[in-house]
C-alpha cells in the first residue's frame, strides 16, 4: 500500500523531460523490455509498461505501487488483455500521476505542476506508437474518476492531446449504470477492446 507522505505540491517533482532522461540509468530492469518514468520509486509515476511498436495505452486514475517485474493483479490484467487483443505491448498510464493506493489520499486541489507533466508524458507515449498506426487509449478509470473533482478535466485535457495522434478510445467490459468504464481487475482475461465515445461520456460529468 502506497499513502502520500502529503499533498504533491510539498514534494519535488521532476519534469517530465528530466525524469525521461535519467531513466534506465541502473541495472534493477531491462531497459530494453520496459519503459519506467520515473525509474525509481517515489510518490508519483508518469509511465509504466512494456516496449513495442503497437502498445495498448490503458488509462487508470492513479498509478499503484507495481514497478518493471513486479506489477499488481490489476496489470497483470492489463498486460493479458494486451495481448489478448493483438497488441504487442502494453502502458499503463493515469488520469493523475499521484500514487495513493487508495483514491482518497489523492491531492485535494490538482497539483498544476504534476499535471502539465503528466500531459507532456502522454503526448511522448503517443507519439511513441508505429508508423501508420493510430494510438490506441483503453478508458480504464471505473468510478473512481469521482474522487476528484479535477479528475474529469484532466480526462478532457488528455482527449485534446490525443486528438493531435488521432488517438482512438476504447473501454473493454460492461461500463456502469453512469457511463464509467470498467476497471480492469475483474475483466476475463479474453475480453475485447471495443469503440468508446469519450467525448460523449464526458458530456455527462
Amino acid at each position: 500500500m502506497h499513502i502520500p507522505s502529503g499533498a504533491s505540491q510539498t514534494i519535488e517533482v521532476l519534469d517530465f523531460e528530466e525524469a525521461l532522461a535519467l531513466s534506465g540509468q541502473g541495472d534493477r530492469y531491462d531497459r530494453e523490455a520496459w519503459i519506467y518514468v520515473p525509474d525509481f520509486y517515489t510518490e508519483y509515476r508518469y509511465i509504466l509498461g512494456t516496449r513495442g511498436n503497437n502498445p495498448l495505452i490503458c488509462i487508470g486514475v492513479n498509478p499503484s505501487t507495481a514497478e518493471p517485474g513486479n506489477l499488481d493483479n490489476t496489470l497483470k490484467s492489463v498486460q493479458r488483455i494486451a495481448s489478448g487483443n493483438g497488441y504487442d505491448s502494453f502502458i499503463m498510464f493515469n488520469v493523475y500521476a499521484q500514487r495513493a493506493t487508495r483514491p482518497d489520499d489523492m491531492d485535494r486541489v490538482r497539483n498544476e505542476r504534476l499535471h502539465r507533466e503528466n500531459m507532456r508524458a502522454f503526448a511522448y507515449v503517443l507519439s511513441q506508437v508505429g508508423e501508420g498506426l493510430r494510438p490506441a487509449v483503453w478508458a480504464a478509470w471505473g468510478a473512481v474518476i469521482e474522487k476528484r473533482a479535477y479528475l474529469p478535466d484532466c480526462v478532457r485535457d488528455m482527449v485534446a492531446v490525443g486528438r493531435c495522434f488521432d488517438a482512438r478510445w476504447l473501454c473493454a467490459g460492461k461500463r456502469s449504470v453512469k457511463g464509467h468504464p470498467h476497471h480492469p481487475l475483474y475483466l476475463r482475461k479474453d475480453e475485447k477492446t471495443v469503440p468508446f465515445d469519450v467525448e460523449e461520456y464526458l458530456n455527462t460529468l
